[in-house]
């Protein structure tokens, strides 16, 4: 708009007379991207909520869902996918998970600020890949109720009362520093993220996801073997190394590098997880071949 009409537009006074023409006219504030995750599913009504309660503090934002559909309090997958979504945004997004068993008890509602976004969600570890591999500018408590939903929240739905309220208020351009109580980012909860071990002639790791599709996930990185022969010891089977998973046939188990960068297990045109009798943290071996 011309600066000069938008000098015009905003000098008239609002007493609620003006046409719909000129309020199409203003200046909407600037404002912040917004994610959402959650375990909350989309059979009930929980996800719909949080967006209401966001949009009654700012409609202009339009949350963006990166997934309701976490297994029930399952913090380790939570984790796991906030923290491979997380690049995919502009700096400054702000992003709202709410995977949290210990709703209502002592653990802490917190939000933190980092080189490149913001967190917003319990204090529970569900952020720990982002801490680890990103730079904290600094951290709060949520301890100011005039930005919640209501000053006194539900012991079971603070994601309705205190996560999506605060995300909306930052996203919109409220300091972090005005939403809560400085802390230490140092004690933040952070869980031990799964570990690859080099060996004589690979690497072990676990399993640290299991998506949708039955597409079992290693802690061990796809750039390990990278240009390599290699394949996957699983107790007494040896599983191929492969580039995608056409290269065996269907019903076939099969190692290759997933899109998340990781070395996964998968079966074509099958379920990984089941065919292979696999769940979270079990071992995997990697072994490089030589020459």
């Amino acid at each position: 708009m011309d600066g000069n009409l938008a000098a015009f537009v905003q000098g008239i006074p609002d007493n609620g007379c003006l046409p719909p023409l000129f309020h199409l006219l203003l200046p909407m504030p600037p404002h912040r991207l917004l994610t959402l995750l959650s375990d909350f599913g989309l059979n009930d009504v929980y996800v719909g909520v949080l967006k209401g309660v966001i949009a009654q503090i700012n409609p202009a934002l339009i949350p963006i869902d990166l997934t309701h559909q976490i297994p029930p309090q399952n913090i380790q997958a939570a984790q796991f996918n906030l923290m491979n979504a997380y690049p995919y945004f502009p700096a400054g997004t702000v992003h709202v998970a709410v995977v949290d068993p210990g709703v209502g008890g002592a653990r802490r509602a917190i939000a933190v600020e980092l080189s490149d976004g913001l967190l917003v969600g319990p204090d529970n570890g569900l952020f720990t890949g982002l801490l680890a591999s990103t730079a904290i500018v600094q951290a709060v408590q949520l301890t100011k109720p005039q930005y919640w939903r209501v000053p006194e929240p539900s012991n079971t739905f603070h994601g309705r009362d205190i996560f999506a309220p605060v995300g909306a208020h930052l996203a919109s351009g409220v300091p972090i520093a005005e939403v809560g109580e400085i802390i230490d980012p140092e004690t933040l909860v952070r869980h031990a993220l799964p570990a690859c071990t080099p060996t004589p002639n690979g690497f072990t790791g676990s399993i640290q996801h299991i998506d949708r599709f039955g597409n079992v996930i290693t802690s061990i990185p796809g750039e390990v073997v990278c240009n390599r022969r290699w394949s996957v010891r699983l107790r007494k089977r040896v599983i191929p190394g492969c580039r995608t998973y056409g290269d065996v046939k269907v019903g076939e188990p099969l190692a290759l590098v997933g899109s998340h960068g990781w070395v996964e297990l998968a079966v074509n045109g099958g379920d990984a997880h089941f065919q292979l009798r696999l769940t979270w943290n079990d071992p995997v071996q990697v072994v490089i071949e030589s020459g």
